[in-house]
């Protein structure tokens, strides 16, 4: 691994529970393998583009590093409606991340709606250096998860293919069709690929119980967490329901 540059931020308000305050730690890589970039990850960093990231709040830890069993993996009942309203209707394209209109345009909306509906912090339109910066430009290969409806680009996910997993690091979709569940179908999509290769895991980055943007992620049973000591260990391995 190549490190540029680390350092940690100063305190800020919190991206998830904005009562709070959060501190990030932050590493810029030059070059990093997947193999390393999965070491870091199973010790709680996520990264975007070239940029490694971990909490670092002193009076928290609410933020937890969620993976699902992936050959366990059983859906629950919204689930499973989830998967009989798109499957063999949504079709999937995985290729090689790039940047175009469409993309932008798609990303800009799903975040100004966003706003609205999850009261997320308003933001100007993406450009294509940054969004390049983000999602095309990374250290090692990443594959672009592309649903289309018909002709129509409907979601987009970009995912890191690990040894021994797969991470979704990032995800948006079109507001016009969020009665599908499009989020949903994306990880439904992750479990049945990781399962399909017989990688166990599915990474879906940090977990918070109190973020409605996040809570969902609990869902998919069963499931780890990383504790504080840095061990994996059960969260949730069987549905309420």
């Amino acid at each position: 691994m190549e490190s540029l540059f680390q350092f940690v931020a100063p305190p800020s308000q919190c991206g998830y529970l904005p009562h709070k305050a959060w501190q990030l730690e932050y590493v810029i890589v030059g070059e990093l393998s997947s193999d390393e970039y999965a070491s870091h990850m199973r010790n709680g960093w996520r990264r975007f583009g070239h940029t490694l990231f971990r909490p670092r709040c002193r009076n928290c830890n609410a933020c937890q590093s969620l993976r699902i069993l992936a050959e366990a993996f059983r859906p629950n009942r919204s689930q499973r409606r989830c998967r009989k309203a798109n499957e063999g209707v949504i079709q999937l394209r995985i290729g090689t991340p790039s940047a175009s209109r469409a993309k932008l345009d798609l990303y800009d909306r799903y975040h100004s709606f966003q706003s609205e509906f999850k009261n997320w912090p308003l933001h100007a339109p993406k450009d294509v250096s940054d969004y390049i910066q983000s999602f095309v430009e990374n250290p090692f290969p990443t594959q672009e998860w592309c649903y289309y409806l018909g002709d129509r680009l409907v979601g987009v996910g970009y995912v890191d293919a690990l040894d021994d997993g797969l991470s979704g690091i990032y995800f948006f979709y079109d507001p016009e069709e969020r009665s599908r569940g499009l989020g949903t179908w994306n990880i439904l999509s992750l479990i049945e690929q990781a399962a399909r290769q017989r990688l166990p895991y599915v990474y879906l980055g940090y977990y918070v119980a109190e973020c409605r943007s996040l809570a969902y992620k609990s869902s998919f049973v069963p499931n780890q967490v990383l504790d504080n000591q840095g061990q994996w260990r059960d969260y949730r391995v069987t549905h309420s329901e």
